[in-house]
């Protein structure tokens, strides 16, 4: 596309445009890092979204009711910066000088971080597509709370901005499908169209696909703006997608990369690097700017972008309806103040106490089934599904109705879409008021998860992953559906407690935890075999769950340990009854908790100097930390019903007691 020859119909749009582009610039070129190319060409979109459309407080960014912005295409950062410093935002210009630098509120690429807050900033995004996927679930968030509260409450929408990159990514397809099928009509995409991508241009990898017919194909309503710097056409496709909410809408934006910079505008190297002091002085003289002024900001600039006074009165409009609604239904205001805190409703704990397990084994699956069915009236607003799983996985609430375009229920029905239901699933939790939100689907499966999985840890998002069929016990299915490496590397993502119950009461005791304990997201470990429920009259109870780890078996002096996760508890019991020396056998179902707790505890629990066997169905990874011998699977499964496999692989009781025998030589 040639450079534009529209201009925005002020002065004073002309001005503040260009002034994000000369920010933008100077961001990048003091950073001397940073993509500078698509902030400088998506600039009107900064005045038009920021000014004009978004009903968005600057002085409140967490207002519940404000429309939400994602800048899936968060390599241009300083895009986003500047929009929200010009509109007033607590982002002052000192932020802005420190781009990229240590202990700053504008790294890299956005980050809703929640120790260096950025105001402004909803999601994280980085690898691209998670921020697409992420508006998707916070626009079935807020389509499920405007149901449940009612329009006058919670009546918003979510805007994003995507790029070619992002359209490329495998998850966007996943979420664009998604959206397409819930007819989220409150979705509105600019898509930053600018033929250009890393390498050079789209031609060599994305110009063979008609992107508007995938579009329309998904169910979205496509429109196109020819010219960026065509502001009126810009604000009448974006006024008109907003309006249409029978359908997501993306609009494809025509721009030039790095206009209206003369020698690098259009290639790829406006892309990923700072354009230069003498393209960026030459870039400034063409928009008429002073080249010798760095972050230079006009008085009247200041003044006409501000969304503050906008912002307030929408806001305190909000409020007043707020308490219109909280003076005609208390009970419903109760339920959306524990939502908004992120918190079940009383009584989980009383509700899991009354489940009747039975005398029969059960899967810790289906004992997943039963906490839910319990826990689900004091969690009105956990919202979530598996990925066509749901009869496998049981991770339905039995009463609640289902997530379709005519009724935003609780039960999702992702489809088989792991990499769009996960990034939806962040979404969802980062949009608040949505408590727990989970996605569920088998363990080896994580690995189509685990961007967005990184990413939940990354921001603290309260999560529940939900996997099961969680070992070589899964049977029949063979190598491609066990799973083995995938527990250590969960383990290995920071801030993610996984947790693998050992019994149903292990089980529910998990859920209570991640409902009521964790802040942050939890992976909850399945069996699909089925397992006796152990007998809390001989046993320790449950409750020690929330520490990690616990002595099962109250032995005196024992000479060595057994600890153990999940199934293989059942293994380590017994083994233990093979011995005839004390042993005590330890059930650990999670090392994140266990690490939590202090060091007599921890001491206590697993002694340093007492002979120890871990046993876990998966890889021996990380588990010399707390054993001097593992009986585990460094290999592989095999297609073979249960019980050979765990024969054939030794996760057994007599192949545990020869190695506790042998560390005691």
């Amino acid at each position: 596309m040639p450079p534009s020859a529209a201009s925005p119909s002020t002065d004073i749009e002309r001005l503040c445009i260009d002034t994000v582009r000369a920010l933008a610039m100077d961001i990048v070129q003091q950073a001397n890092s940073g993509h500078p190319g698509m902030p400088m060409a998506m600039a009107p979109a900064a005045y038009v979204l920021y000014r004009e459309i978004l009903n968005h407080d600057p002085r409140d960014p967490a207002w519940p009711d404000r429309d939400r912005f994602v800048l899936s295409a968060g390599h241009g950062s300083a895009w986003i910066y500047a929009a929200l410093h010009l509109s007033g935002y607590d982002l002052p210009m000192e932020q802005l000088q420190k781009f990229r630098q240590w202990g700053s509120l504008t790294p890299g690429h956005p980050e809703r971080d929640p120790h260096h807050v950025t105001p402004g900033v909803e999601v994280t995004t980085g690898p691209l597509g998670q921020g697409f996927a992420n508006g998707v679930g916070l626009a079935m968030a807020e389509a499920f709370l405007r149901d449940k509260f009612g329009a006058e409450v919670q009546n918003h929408h979510t805007y994003a901005i995507c790029s070619d990159g992002d359209l490329m990514e495998g998850i966007a397809s996943e979420a664009a499908s998604i959206a397409g099928q819930k007819k989220l009509g409150k979705l509105v995409y600019l898509y930053d169209d600018n033929d250009i991508s890393l390498d050079g241009p789209t031609s060599l990898s994305f110009n063979a696909e008609d992107v508007t017919k995938r579009f329309e194909a998904y169910g979205w309503d496509v429109s196109v703006v020819e010219d960026v710097n065509d502001v009126a056409a810009l604000r009448a496709a974006v006024e008109a997608a907003r309006d249409d909410e029978e359908r997501p809408s993306l609009i494809r934006v025509k721009t030039v990369i790095g206009y209206p910079a003369p020698n690098k505008q259009g290639t790829s190297t406006a892309h990923g690097a700072p354009l230069g002091d003498d393209e960026v002085r030459a870039a400034k003289e063409a928009l008429g700017l002073d080249p010798d002024q760095k972050f230079h900001v006009p008085d009247e600039v200041y003044a006409a972008f501000s969304a503050q006074e906008k912002g307030t009165e929408l806001r305190t409009a909000w409020e007043e309806r707020f308490k219109a609604f909280q003076d005609a239904q208390p009970e419903l205001a109760k339920e959306w103040d524990a939502a908004w805190a992120g918190k079940p409703l009383p009584g989980v704990g009383a509700a899991l106490a009354d489940i009747d397990w039975g005398d029969k084994p059960i899967a810790t699956r289906s004992a997943g089934q039963k906490a839910m069915a319990a826990f689900e009236s004091v969690t009105p607003t956990m919202v979530g599904g598996a990925a066509d799983l749901s009869e496998s996985t049981k991770t339905e609430f039995p009463n609640a109705d289902k997530f379709t375009a005519e009724k935003p229920g609780r039960n999702v029905f992702w489809g088989v879409r792991e990499h769009g239901m996960a990034g939806a699933v962040n979404g969802l939790a980062a949009h608040g008021g949505i408590v727990r939100p989970y996605g569920s689907t088998f363990l080896q499966f994580a690995d189509y998860m685990r961007g967005s999985v990184r990413l939940s840890a990354l921001q603290h998002l309260p999560v529940a992953w939900v996997w099961t069929h969680d070992s070589i016990a899964l049977g029949e299915d063979g190598p491609t559906h066990q799973p083995v490496e995938h527990l250590a590397a969960l383990r290995a993502i920071p801030n993610l407690t996984v947790l693998r119950p050992a019994d149903a009461t292990e089980t529910a005791e998990a859920w209570r935890v991640i409902l009521e304990e964790l802040d942050g997201p939890a992976a909850l470990i399945l069996s699909r075999q089925n397992l006796p429920v152990l007998d809390r009259k001989k046993l320790a109870p449950a409750a020690d769950v929330a520490r990690g780890a616990y002595a099962l078996t109250k032995v005196k002096n024992p000479v060595a340990s057994i600890v153990a996760t999940g199934a293989e508890v059942h293994t380590a019991i017994a083994a233990q009854e093979l011995l005839d020396v004390p042993v005590q056998v330890v059930s650990m179902p999670s090392w994140e908790l266990f690490e939590a707790q202090d060091e007599e505890y921890q001491q206590t629990t697993l002694p340093v100097d007492l002979p120890t066997v871990s046993v876990e169905a998966g890889i021996s990874m990380g588990w010399d930390r707390y054993s001097d011998a593992q009986i585990a699977v460094d290999k592989f499964g095999a297609s073979a019903p249960a019980e050979v496999l765990l024969q054939e692989y030794g996760i057994t009781p007599e192949a545990t007691a020869a190695a506790v025998k042998e560390l005691l030589k």
